[in-house]
């Protein structure tokens, strides 16, 4: 099995700054990609940013130039720095990773748990 856990969330006042952070567990041959996604109440999960195992990162535009994306591939991690939290910020995010198990194994989405942002004015 394999487990995504998230961590870093909280509330924080508008301008402010959090870093969330992922690790995947278990059985884990190889990750495809990483990424976060979010979830604001009443509202679809959106993608918010994404890093492929190249290294290439993708962001949402809502979120370019205050969120940053890396990993660490010997923890098998992921993170999101957030700068310039605004209160439209604020939702449940999600971290996601695409992972094969074993070889020649199609790769498998998985999900964490979620972890809250709150963004106040």
């Amino acid at each position: 099995q394999v487990q995504l856990v998230e961590s870093g969330g909280g509330l924080v006042q508008a301008g402010g700054s959090l870093r969330l952070s992922c690790a995947a567990s278990g059985r884990i041959f190889s990750i495809d990609a990483m990424g976060w996604y979010r979830q604001a109440p009443g509202k679809q999960r959106e993608l918010v940013a994404s890093i492929p195992s190249d290294g290439t990162t993708n962001y949402a535009d809502s979120v370019k130039g205050r969120f940053t994306i890396s990993k660490n591939n010997a923890k098998n991690s992921v993170y999101l720095q957030m700068n310039g939290l605004k209160p439209e910020d604020t939702a449940d995010y999600y971290c996601n990773a695409l992972i094969s198990i074993a070889p020649f194994v199609e790769s498998y989405t998985y999900w964490g748990q979620g972890t809250q942002v709150t963004v106040s004015s």
